[in-house]
Formats: C-alpha cells, sequence, structure tokens
C-alpha cells in the first residue's frame, strides 16, 4: 500500500484515498472476493484519520467497489464486467429520419421516497414555497450541487457559478443566447437532434462534427471556425462512444489554441454501471473554458423538468450582464425537493441503488 494524500490538494483527503483504493480494485491488485487492508492500517499508513478513512470505505461500499461483512472487514465486489466494454458503432451519415430522440428514462426515484419527501418539504417550508426562487436558483439547491459535486465528481464549485433552469433544452436556450455573438457552433455528428434545433432556433449556424470511436478527430476540431463546441463525452446519443482521456485533452487543447469555450453536456454520467467516476472536461480544465451541464430529469422523474450549469469563473459576469435578469424557471417547491433529496443522502441511494442494480443484471447475463 503506497497512497499519498495531498494536504494542499482541492480534492478531501477521503475523496483521495477513495480515488487510490478504487485505482488498486479496478487495476486487480484488490481482486474480487479478496479483504482489504483494516481501516487502523490504511489509517496508520496514510496518516488519515480512522474515522477519514471509514468515509473513504463508505463511499467505496455505496459504489460497489466493497461489502462490509460484520466482524470480517471490507470485501471486493467489484468485477471487470461491471463495465459496459463494447460500445455501438456509428452508421455512416445521419438520416434526416433516423430516430434521434433520447430513449425513455429509466431509473426514476420511487414514488413512495418522492412523496415522503415532498411531504416533509410542506411541512417544513411552507412558507417558503409561496415566495419567489432568486434568479439562478434557490441558494440551498445550490449549495447542496456544490457539496454532491464535489462527492460524486471530485469538483470544487461554488453556488455563484451554479445556474438552475428547467431542463437540459433551456439550458441550451441560454448557452445559445450567451454567445449568440460567436455565430457558429460546433455539435457532434451524430447527436442528440434537440440539441441541433434548439442552438439553429436560436440563430446559431450549427457545425456538425464526425464522430469516431474516440470522439470527434483533432482534424475535424482543427478545420472548424466554430469557437464554441458543445459535447456529451459520456455515452453520447444515439451512438453510446465515451471519449477517452486523450481526447478529452485534445478537446481541451482546442480551446485553448482557440480561445473558445465547451459545453460539456453530462446527462447520461449518473447511471453508468461502471463504479468509476469518469474525469469530467470542466476537472481537467481547472474549472476554465468548460460549461457543465447536468439534469435531475433522468435520475428523479422525467417529470421534474429541472437541471443545472456550472459556469466557469471567467463567464460568470458576462452570464449575468447578458442573461442574469432571467427568472428562474422551476418552481420553488420543486427546487425545494430536490434540495432535501440531495441533503438527506436519499439521491445518492437511489443513484447507487440502480448502479447496482444494472451491474447485477450483466453479471446474470
Amino acid at each position: 500500500m503506497n497512497y499519498k494524500i495531498d494536504r494542499n490538494s482541492e480534492k478531501t483527503a477521503y475523496i483521495q484515498l477513495y480515488n487510490e483504493i478504487a485505482r488498486d480494485i479496478v487495476n486487480g491488485i484488490y481482486p474480487c472476493n479478496t479483504k482489504l487492508p483494516s481501516k487502523r492500517l490504511i489509517a496508520a499508513e496514510t496518516g488519515l484519520s480512522v474515522i477519514t478513512v471509514q468515509h473513504a470505505l463508505d463511499l467505496l461500499a455505496e459504489e460497489g467497489y466493497i461489502e462490509p461483512r460484520l466482524r470480517s472487514g471490507n470485501f471486493v465486489i467489484f468485477r471487470h464486467s461491471d463495465f459496459l466494454s463494447d460500445t455501438p458503432g456509428i452508421a455512416g451519415d445521419e438520416k434526416e429520419h433516423e430516430n434521434t430522440s433520447r430513449p425513455p428514462v429509466e431509473g426514476s426515484i420511487s414514488y413512495s421516497l418522492l412523496s415522503k419527501t415532498m411531504r416533509k418539504v410542506l411541512l417544513d417550508h411552507a412558507d417558503e414555497v409561496l415566495v419567489k426562487s432568486p434568479n439562478h436558483g434557490l441558494p440551498a439547491l445550490r449549495v447542496e450541487i456544490c457539496s454532491y459535486l464535489a462527492r460524486s465528481r471530485g469538483l470544487t464549485v461554488e453556488p455563484a457559478q451554479i445556474i438552475i433552469g428547467s431542463g437540459a433544452e433551456y439550458l441550451y436556450g441560454l448557452v445559445a443566447q450567451l454567445f449568440k455573438d460567436k455565430g457558429v457552433i460546433a455539435v457532434e455528428d451524430p447527436s442528440y437532434d434537440k440539441i441541433k434545433k434548439v442552438y439553429g432556433s436560436m440563430g446559431l449556424t450549427v457545425r456538425k462534427l464526425p464522430l469516431t470511436p474516440k470522439g470527434i478527430a483533432a482534424s475535424s476540431l482543427r478545420d472548424t471556425d466554430a469557437v464554441v463546441l458543445h459535447v456529451t463525452p459520456f455515452n453520447s446519443f444515439p451512438s453510446g462512444i465515451t471519449v477517452g482521456i486523450s481526447g478529452k485533452l485534445e478537446y481541451l487543447r482546442w480551446a485553448v489554441e482557440r480561445n473558445g469555450v465547451i459545453v460539456e453536456d453530462n446527462y447520461d454520467s449518473e447511471l453508468t454501471v461502471s463504479a468509476k467516476p469518469e474525469d469530467t472536461l470542466f476537472s481537467l480544465s481547472g474549472g476554465s473554458r468548460v460549461i457543465y451541464l447536468n439534469t435531475f430529469s433522468k435520475t428523479v422523474t422525467p417529470s421534474l423538468r429541472m437541471g443545472y450549469m456550472v459556469l466557469p469563473h471567467d463567464i460568470i459576469d458576462e452570464f449575468n450582464e447578458k442573461l442574469g435578469f432571467y427568472s428562474c424557471t422551476v418552481p420553488v417547491f420543486e427546487q425545494l425537493v430536490v434540495t432535501e433529496l440531495l441533503k438527506s443522502g436519499n439521491y445518492e441511494r437511489h443513484i447507487n441503488r440502480i448502479r447496482r442494480e444494472k451491474r447485477n443484471k450483466l453479471q446474470i447475463k
């Protein structure tokens, strides 16, 4: 065991330890059914407290890497079959009649949990429900999203960077208005059909850049006249392609050289069968030149039209100047419900349960 914890890192110590152990499990250093070292031994060798180590082990258990067994310790349950290794190919050019609407949503939260949370919100926040939301969304929700992103993605962001809106399509519209003066935006080809339609309806010229199995080719990025790029690096629809680390770094290199901006649409990242969190473009960029966009509609319920985007610091002032006057389009009640789901831990427990169910189905097959 040779785990190095950087005390000066923006990532908390337990997240760093979680990443180190998860990497060893994925790499086979701790194969399935083997026992991990005790938390006291890990604490002694890393210089961390036993409580910090326990936080990391709890997260590993929630993510499906390990299983704590009473009076026996923690045992690895991760298998490489937990990963979807095959990705669908891309068939020629996108046909006009091809269905590029996203498939039906799976993974909605249970009705009983949702109704229970709604009742709690009505009891605890009766007065707040009737008050108009701040333009960028409720401060409490934005704080909880920041905490969730830190735990699940290792992203260190501030509430001022978070914008709440009624679903991904509404947020696409804000992006289009923010960069309308650029005139051109590049998107993946093929891609979710409404991305192109929203940008086109807002007066932007849409350049379609062909996807390869490794993402958009460097030559296509080099040849495009766009300075704004919208990508779905994880499980892009309908191709199913996930861009590797080299492809992501190529995107970021393009953004730096072009003085451009990347819109990272991460709509399908939460319910992945992979227990290893994907590196986001936002985190790899150090929080500059990338707008991170995600939605709760897939993980809570499709009827909940709520998404959020994280702006890099160097765009916040421009956004506030151009679009800060827009009222938040999500009702306060729904924002409070999601806030409670995040704060209570029920949202993450739901996500982890769905992931485990998907992995179990793959193992049965």
